[in-house]
């Protein structure tokens, strides 16, 4: 089977989670290439349709795959191969962009959501699944947390927390984490920005404890990562971050008042050994590769849809 996978590439880069995803179907004997888009709101994808339909021609796709709403709109501006759609939370929870959405969701063969809140609020009744992005378990497990501070410089004595983006990205709300650090003594909060997919693994296991202050979410993949390193976390409610870490000792929600939150960190601090978050990822089959064959399964079932 072909896929052909619609995605932004604004930001510099492919998001990480798309390419993990696509490396698990790659695994899983799918012939997959990228159709990457540059450009901004409706117009500026719009742009990119007279590339796609020479890319669909030249690469024959038996499914199209866009992850965003956007990106699934400008894929359904051709109407010969199916697309499915994921919507990861920014295309739901951003009024200007959900509109464009919800005309996405009626145009797509089949929607994916990555968490029920985002089900909930598209009011999506038919053609559409459940399906967060996946972890790469073998990526991101836990590791001896002296030996990987060794490799940054770091002191084995330094409290460290990992921030869980940049600190200039407005959305996932740099200024309230940075409040909320500045009111505890001598903790050092390390910004998310410039390091390779190793890197990140090898710092959730360096770090005392990852930190989300993100004023909107899907299903963040940096929690679902910082779990399957066993890392203490602590996020205030959004996405499906409550969910996904309840019961999971050592991992705490916050409200977006610094000081409550400054006080949680501390608590995270305080619990000073790994958790079980590994455990419940398992628990939830959100490993990259059982993931994968969920998207497998659906493209069959829209393949053979189409053929009756």
């Amino acid at each position: 089977m072909r896929v052909l996978i619609i995605c932004s590439i604004n930001s510099g880069k492919i998001a990480p989670f798309i390419v993990d995803q696509v490396d698990a179907l790659i695994t899983e004997g799918l012939v997959c290439e990228y159709f990457t888009i540059q450009g901004k709101g409706i117009s500026g994808y719009l742009k990119n349709r007279g590339l796609l339909i020479r890319k669909i021609r030249e690469f024959q796709p038996d499914i199209i795959h866009a992850h965003y709403g956007l990106s699934g709109l400008l894929a359904n501006t051709q109407r010969k191969v199916p697309v499915v759609t994921t919507y990861h939370g920014s295309d739901i929870n951003m009024q200007s962009v959900y509109i464009l959405s919800r005309i996405n969701m009626f145009l797509s063969a089949f929607n994916i959501f990555v968490s029920q809140k985002n089900i909930d609020k598209s009011e999506q009744k038919s053609n559409f699944a459940l399906i967060p992005c996946g972890v790469d378990t073998s990526l991101f497990y836990p590791m001896d947390k002296s030996e990987v501070r060794k490799g940054f410089g770091y002191d084995a004595n330094e409290q460290l927390i990992l921030f869980a983006g940049a600190f200039n990205n407005k959305v996932k709300n740099g200024t309230l984490a940075q409040e909320a650090v500045s009111k505890l003594t001598d903790v050092k909060l390390i910004e998310l920005k410039g390091y390779t997919r190793n890197e990140v693994a090898q710092l959730m296991n360096a770090v005392d404890a990852c930190l989300m202050t993100s004023h909107t979410e899907g299903s963040p993949q940096f929690i679902k990562e910082a779990m399957a390193c066993n890392c203490p976390i602590v996020s205030v409610p959004v996405g499906d971050v409550t969910e996904v870490i309840e019961g999971v000792e050592g991992c705490y929600i916050s409200s977006y008042d610094a000081t409550e939150l400054s006080e949680t960190i501390k608590t995270a601090l305080a619990f000073n050994k790994k958790t079980h978050g590994r455990e419940r990822i398992i628990e939830l089959g959100w490993n990259s590769k059982l993931i994968a064959k969920k998207l497998v399964d659906l493209y069959n079932f829209i393949q053979n849809k189409n053929k009756n």
